[in-house]
Protein backbone atom coordinates (compact mmCIF):
# COMPACT_ATOMS: atom_id res chain seq x y z
CA UNK A 1 0.00 0.00 0.00
CA UNK A 2 1.64 3.51 -0.80
CA UNK A 3 0.96 7.22 0.35
CA UNK A 4 1.26 10.24 -0.29
CA UNK A 5 3.62 12.58 2.46
CA UNK A 6 0.49 15.29 2.52
CA UNK A 7 -2.03 13.09 2.01
CA UNK A 8 -1.07 10.81 5.26
CA UNK A 9 0.24 14.10 7.15
CA UNK A 10 -3.48 15.07 6.72
CA UNK A 11 -4.90 11.28 7.63
CA UNK A 12 -2.47 11.35 11.14
CA UNK A 13 -3.52 14.94 12.07
CA UNK A 14 -0.25 16.83 11.66
CA UNK A 15 -1.90 19.37 9.33
CA UNK A 16 -5.67 20.50 9.60
CA UNK A 17 -6.12 20.65 6.15
CA UNK A 18 -4.70 18.46 3.09
CA UNK A 19 -4.23 21.36 1.46
CA UNK A 20 -2.28 23.10 4.23
CA UNK A 21 -0.85 19.81 4.61
CA UNK A 22 0.41 19.66 0.38
CA UNK A 23 1.90 23.14 1.08
CA UNK A 24 3.55 22.44 4.26
CA UNK A 25 5.35 19.51 2.46
CA UNK A 26 6.15 22.19 -0.42
CA UNK A 27 7.96 24.38 1.84
CA UNK A 28 9.88 22.09 3.67
CA UNK A 29 8.07 23.09 7.21
CA UNK A 30 7.15 18.42 6.86
CA UNK A 31 9.79 16.70 5.81
CA UNK A 32 10.23 12.83 5.19
CA UNK A 33 13.65 11.01 6.78
CA UNK A 34 15.14 14.56 7.07
CA UNK A 35 15.18 15.68 3.28
CA UNK A 36 12.97 18.10 1.79
CA UNK A 37 10.23 16.13 -0.79
CA UNK A 38 7.63 16.70 -3.01
CA UNK A 39 3.89 16.25 -1.30
CA UNK A 40 3.43 13.10 -3.89
CA UNK A 41 6.09 11.11 -2.35
CA UNK A 42 5.42 8.00 -0.95
CA UNK A 43 5.46 7.32 2.93
CA UNK A 44 6.86 3.63 3.86
CA UNK A 45 6.68 1.90 7.53
CA UNK A 46 9.66 3.38 9.33
CA UNK A 47 9.69 6.05 7.54
CA UNK A 48 10.29 9.44 9.49
CA UNK A 49 8.62 12.81 9.35
CA UNK A 50 9.72 15.56 10.91
CA UNK A 51 7.43 18.87 11.11
CA UNK A 52 8.80 22.06 12.06
CA UNK A 53 6.91 24.48 14.36
CA UNK A 54 8.62 27.94 14.99
CA UNK A 55 11.92 26.82 16.18
CA UNK A 56 11.19 23.07 16.88
CA UNK A 57 11.55 20.09 14.69
CA UNK A 58 8.97 17.07 15.98
CA UNK A 59 9.84 13.94 14.65
CA UNK A 60 7.44 10.98 14.07
CA UNK A 61 7.80 7.42 12.94
CA UNK A 62 5.43 5.87 10.47
CA UNK A 63 4.19 2.38 11.81
CA UNK A 64 1.39 1.59 9.81
CA UNK A 65 0.25 3.00 5.85
CA UNK A 66 -3.60 4.42 6.05
CA UNK A 67 -5.39 5.54 3.35
CA UNK A 68 -8.36 8.03 5.10
CA UNK A 69 -8.01 10.28 7.95
CA UNK A 70 -8.39 8.58 11.74
CA UNK A 71 -9.66 10.26 15.00
CA UNK A 72 -7.17 11.87 17.14
CA UNK A 73 -7.82 8.49 19.73
CA UNK A 74 -6.80 6.43 16.55
CA UNK A 75 -3.48 8.40 15.68
CA UNK A 76 -0.90 6.59 18.16
CA UNK A 77 -1.57 3.11 15.73
CA UNK A 78 -0.63 4.90 12.97
CA UNK A 79 2.72 6.77 14.39
CA UNK A 80 4.77 7.03 17.20
CA UNK A 81 6.13 10.77 18.67
CA UNK A 82 10.18 10.34 18.94
CA UNK A 83 10.71 14.31 19.63
CA UNK A 84 13.37 14.82 22.24
CA UNK A 85 12.43 16.60 25.37
CA UNK A 86 14.97 19.39 23.99
CA UNK A 87 12.92 19.80 21.05
CA UNK A 88 9.75 20.73 23.00
CA UNK A 89 11.58 22.55 25.34
CA UNK A 90 12.52 25.31 22.45
CA UNK A 91 9.01 25.21 21.98
CA UNK A 92 7.56 26.29 25.17
CA UNK A 93 10.65 28.76 25.15
CA UNK A 94 9.33 30.05 21.84
CA UNK A 95 6.30 30.87 23.26
CA UNK A 96 6.66 31.83 26.07
CA UNK A 97 9.14 34.43 24.86
CA UNK A 98 5.47 35.44 22.78
CA UNK A 99 3.40 35.96 25.30
CA UNK A 100 6.03 38.60 27.11
CA UNK A 101 5.46 40.69 24.40
CA UNK A 102 1.84 41.14 25.23
CA UNK A 103 -0.34 40.02 27.53
CA UNK A 104 -3.14 37.58 26.30
CA UNK A 105 -6.12 39.45 25.57
CA UNK A 106 -4.98 42.67 24.90
CA UNK A 107 -5.03 42.44 21.19
CA UNK A 108 -3.75 45.12 18.87
CA UNK A 109 -3.81 48.80 19.52
CA UNK A 110 -6.57 50.54 18.67
CA UNK A 111 -7.26 54.13 16.37
CA UNK A 112 -6.39 56.05 19.18
CA UNK A 113 -3.82 54.04 21.07
CA UNK A 114 -1.95 54.12 17.74
CA UNK A 115 -2.90 57.94 17.37
CA UNK A 116 -1.45 58.27 21.20
CA UNK A 117 1.91 56.91 20.45
CA UNK A 118 2.42 58.48 16.99
CA UNK A 119 2.26 61.80 18.92
CA UNK A 120 4.14 60.04 21.53
CA UNK A 121 7.01 59.51 19.37
CA UNK A 122 6.90 62.84 18.08
CA UNK A 123 7.04 64.66 20.34
CA UNK A 124 10.26 62.42 21.70
CA UNK A 125 12.08 62.78 18.43
CA UNK A 126 11.97 66.40 18.25
CA UNK A 127 13.28 67.25 21.26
Amino acid sequence: MNCRVDKFAWSVRLAKTRSQSAEAVSKGKIRLNNQHVKPARDVKMGDTIQVIRHTATFSFKVIQLLNRRVGAKLVPDYIIDITTDEEREKLKMYQAAQNVYREHGTGKPSKKDRRDLDTFLDEWLDD
